[in-house]
């Protein structure tokens, strides 16, 4: 029977599960809070200020913990403490949908059924372009006829829309990454491209010790001694990159200790129920919150 003589629903949706992150930032200050997530990806860049991240998709390979709930907490814990936004487009085999996400405040998400019948809220499209700064008209009539019946959109379709909107906003796919594919297809269509990078936790040392000689470079000489010179000198950490915590007195120590206060708990919540998105979420939180507490402790004082 051929594929335009089959019934709307029974049309094939995303036929296993998979994600990919898009942050609104470049691919160098991705990279570093990337590497925190207890999963290798491939990052690269997505469009003009944009970048993807592919995970290899073992966190929901098992069928312990669904996609959506993973997508979500690792779109929630690269959000927090960068002030750029992420967004998760996540499928499975019933469904299909996104997750926004933007420093603490209450990630905004819709889904669709595999045929692409609309299953969540309508507000939550215009939530959606209002924090990412979309056009008022043009993109949120786009999007609200995304929130709409039409059988000849299924899920994959519904994903496919929601990237021409984003592509108004900058948002560019390497070719062959088309959300809906099985993830070793995507895997494959990044591995071999110019620019990729693997992000792990390898990678999250790497990353610190070079970011580390550069900053001790710019402060104490073209290189960095093998041990901190005894005279008075700014500490390295004082002059973290803008995606990571910096000092400020104490409103930056306020926010430390809330970070690690509410990270703590989080955490425990996600090793007791063994989620990985619950213990990402608070892992990044106490990150965060333990780092921007050792830039304050070890800012040289007036």
């Amino acid at each position: 029977m051929p594929s335009e003589d089959l019934a709307p629903s029974a049309r094939p949706g995303p036929a296993a599960p998979g994600a990919v992150l898009l942050c609104r930032a470049p691919a160098d200050s991705v990279a570093l809070v990337a590497a925190l997530l207890p999963e290798p990806l491939l990052l690269t860049a997505a469009g003009e200020g944009w970048s993807v991240l592919v995970p290899e998709g073992r966190a929901w390979a098992d069928g312990a913990e669904p996609v959506d709930r993973v997508a979500t907490g690792w779109a929630t814990a690269l959000a927090v403490g960068t002030p750029w936004p992420v967004l998760a487009l996540w499928w499975d085999r019933d469904r299909a949908g996104y997750t926004l996400a933007a420093g603490f405040r209450r990630p905004v998400g819709y889904v669709w059924l595999a045929d692409g019948t609309p299953a969540g809220e309508d507000e939550a499209m215009r939530t959606f372009a209002a924090k990412l700064g979309l056009d008022p008209v043009l993109d949120v009539q786009s999007l609200d006829r995304l929130a709409e019946p039409d059988p000849a959109s299924d899920a994959r379709a519904r994903l496919r829309g929601l990237l021409a909107v984003l592509s108004r906003a900058g948002v560019r796919l390497p070719a062959g990454l088309t959300p809906g594919a099985p993830t070793a297809d995507l895997r494959t269509a990044l591995r071999d491209r110019p620019g990729v990078r693997r992000i792990d936790r390898e990678t999250l040392r790497e990353s610190a010790r070079e970011e580390l000689h550069a900053l001790g470079e710019g402060l104490i000489g073209p290189r960095l001694p093998s041990r901190w010179p005894s005279s008075p000198s700014p500490s390295p950490l004082s002059c973290l990159p803008p995606y990571l915590p910096s000092s400020g007195g104490p409103a930056a120590r306020a926010l430390a200790l809330a970070q690690i206060a509410l990270g703590l708990p989080l955490a425990v919540r996600g090793l007791r129920r063994r989620s990985p998105g619950w213990l990402t979420v608070g892992g990044l939180l106490l990150a965060h919150g333990t780092l921007a507490l050792a830039c304050e402790l070890t800012r040289p004082r007036d």
